[in-house]
C-alpha cells in the first residue's frame, strides 16, 4: 500500500536517459517515488490510499527557479514612473514590516505553485544590494509565509555592499523609528536565521548566503579603504557559507566581476552567479575549472544590456540553471514564460534557429536548477528514490492540442496557466489549479491589504501613476 498514484499521462522523467513513457504511472510512498513505468504494470504490484488519473496530461518534474527576489511581488508595477529600483531600496529598507514580508512570501509562493515551480531560490531583498537583514523577524515572517504555502525555498540572506552604516527604519502602527544599521549587525542576523531555518520544514526551507557583487564600477569609485573594506566582507560572507555547507549566490554578475570573484576566493562548486553577462572567455574558463554554477535569466533587464554567453558556458561544462528574475515590472514566476524565452534570447543571438533545443530548455527549468543549487540527487528529474516534487500539466487545451510529441509541445506552447496539479514531498500542494493549504482569496486580500498600507507609509500614491511615454509612443520619454 503506497500514498499515492498517479497514472494515466505521459510521463517526461528528464533522468539520465530522458525516458519518456506514454500511458505511464507514478507511485509515490511518504515523500519519495518508489516506481515509475508503464500504467498497465502496476494494477498487481501497488495499491494506493490515492490515486489521481492523469490522462490527457503530462506529468514532470517540479519547476525550478534557480533566481528571483523576495519583496518583489507587493511592489511588481509601482514606480514605473519613477526609479523602480530605488523605490524598491526604499520599501525594503524603511517602508516594509514583518506583515508585508509574510503577506508578499505568501503571495510569491501561491504564484510559484500555480505555474507549477516547485522549488526557488529567494534573495530577501531587491536589486544587487538592499537586503533586509537588520533583524531577524522580516526573514521569520518570509519563510513562515512559504510553508504555509508549501513550496520549496532557498532563502538567500546577507548585508548590503560597504560602506556601513545604512539606514533602516521600523513600523509600530504610525511611528516610524529610523537606526543606523552596520555590517556586524546584518551578520548577526543572517547567522541567526541561519541556524533557525535552514532545512526547516522537512527541508522545504533552505538558506542560503550573498554578498553583493564587486563590479569594476565599485572598485573605481570607491575609496581605497571601502574597497579594501568590501573585500573583507565578501570573504567573511563566503566563510560563513563553507562553514555551514550553504549555497553562497550573488547577483549581478558581468564582464570582470567573475574574474575579480575568483581572485578573492569566492567561487567552487556550492556558488551560483546570477546574469553573468558578457563573460571573457578566461572567465568562462574559471567557471568550468571551479565548477561554478550560473544562473541564467534570459527575461531580464540585464539579459538586455548585456548577453549570458550560455552556449558557451554549458560547452564548458558549466552547470546552467534557468531564473525568473521574478517578480518584477515585466516579468512573473512562469517558468514555461522563460523557457521560451530562453530559446528565443540565444537563437536571436546567433541569428541560427538550431540553437537551444526545447530539451535543453527543459533540462535548464528542471535538473540543471538542481544541480545549480546542489539539489540534483532530491529533486529535479522524477527519479526511483527521489523526492516527489512532481507538476501535473493539462495537454486539454487548443494551444496545446493535438497531442504528439508532447516534450516539444510542453516547452513551446506551454504556459503557467495549463498545471492542474502540483505535489511537493509527496503531498498534493494543488489539485484542479486550487490550493489544497492555503486559499487563494484570503492571500490576494491580505497583498492587497498589506500593499495598500505601504503605499501609504511611503507616500508613494504618485507613484501608480503610468510614466511618461506609455501611450502613443516607440519609447519612454
Amino acid at each position: 500500500m503506497a500514498d499515492l498514484i498517479i497514472t494515466g499521462g505521459t510521463v517526461i522523467t528528464i533522468d539520465k536517459s530522458r525516458q519518456i513513457i506514454n500511458e505511464g504511472a507514478i507511485v509515490i510512498d511518504k515523500d519519495r517515488i518508489i516506481f515509475i513505468g508503464p500504467a498497465k504494470t502496476i494494477s498487481d504490484s501497488y495499491t494506493a490510499q490515492r490515486v489521481i488519473d492523469a490522462t490527457g496530461k503530462v506529468i514532470i518534474p517540479g519547476l525550478i527557479d534557480v533566481h528571483a527576489h523576495a519583496g518583489h511581488a507587493l511592489v511588481k508595477t509601482i514606480a514605473m514612473n519613477g526609479d523602480w529600483e530605488e523605490f524598491c531600496g526604499k520599501v525594503y529598507t524603511s517602508g516594509s514590516t514583518p506583515e508585508y514580508w509574510y503577506a508578499e512570501a505568501r503571495l510569491a509562493a501561491l504564484e510559484r505553485l500555480r505555474f507549477g515551480v516547485t522549488c526557488g531560490v529567494s534573495l530577501l531583498g531587491g536589486g544587487d544590494t538592499i537586503m533586509r537583514t537588520d533583524d531577524p523577524v522580516y526573514a521569520d515572517a518570509h519563510c513562515q509565509g512559504v510553508l504555509e504555502v508549501g513550496t520549496r525555498s532557498i532563502v538567500a540572506v546577507g548585508p548590503t555592499r560597504a560602506p556601513h552604516p545604512l539606514t533602516y527604519a521600523k513600523w509600530d502602527g504610525d511611528q516610524c523609528t529610523k537606526y543606523p544599521v552596520d555590517f556586524e549587525r546584518q551578520i548577526a542576523t543572517c547567522e541567526n536565521v541561519l541556524s533557525r531555518w535552514h532545512k526547516a520544514g522537512n527541508d522545504c526551507i533552505n538558506i542560503a548566503m550573498i554578498y553583493p557583487v564587486l563590479r569594476n564600477e565599485h572598485q573605481e569609485k570607491m575609496t581605497d579603504t571601502n574597497y579594501e573594506e568590501v573585500k573583507r566582507q565578501a570573504q567573511h560572507v563566503r566563510a560563513i557559507s563553507k562553514e555551514a555547507s550553504v549555497l553562497f549566490t550573488q547577483d549581478g554578475h558581468t564582464g570582470g566581476s567573475v574574474k575579480r570573484a575568483h581572485d578573492l576566493g569566492l567561487l567552487g562548486p556550492d556558488a551560483l552567479l546570477s546574469h553573468a553577462t558578457n563573460l571573457s572567455d578566461e572567465e568562462i574558463a574559471i567557471c568550468a575549472e571551479t565548477n561554478t554554477r550560473i544562473a541564467h535569466n534570459p527575461s531580464a533587464v540585464a539579459s538586455i544590456y548585456g548577453y549570458c554567453p550560455v552556449i558557451d558556458l554549458i560547452d564548458a561544462g558549466v552547470t546552467v540553471g534557468l531564473g525568473s528574475d521574478a517578480t518584477a515590472p515585466d516579468r512573473s514566476s512562469d517558468m514555461f514564460r522563460h523557457i521560451q524565452q530562453l530559446m528565443h534570447y540565444h537563437r536571436t543571438h546567433y541569428g541560427d534557429a538550431s540553437y537551444m533545443p526545447p530539451g535543453k530548455a527543459l533540462e535548464m527549468a528542471t535538473i540543471d536548477g538542481a544541480n545549480a543549487l546542489g539539489l540534483g540527487d532530491e529533486i529535479g528529474s522524477l527519479e526511483v528514490g527521489k523526492r516527489a516534487d512532481i507538476t501535473i500539466v493539462d495537454m486539454q487545451s487548443a494551444h496545446m492540442y493535438p497531442v504528439h510529441m508532447e516534450a516539444f509541445r510542453l516547452a513551446c506552447y506551454a504556459n503557467g496557466n495549463d498545471v492542474d496539479t502540483v505535489i511537493v514531498g509527496g503531498e498534493i500542494m494543488m489539485e484542479d489549479k486550487i490550493p489544497t493549504r492555503v486559499n487563494k482569496d484570503d492571500i490576494l486580500k491580505e497583498a492587497g491589504r498589506e500593499t495598500d498600507a505601504m503605499i501609504e507609509r511611503m507616500d508613494a500614491k504618485e507613484f501608480l501613476e503610468l510614466p511618461d511615454g506609455f501611450w502613443g509612443q516607440t519609447r519612454y520619454s
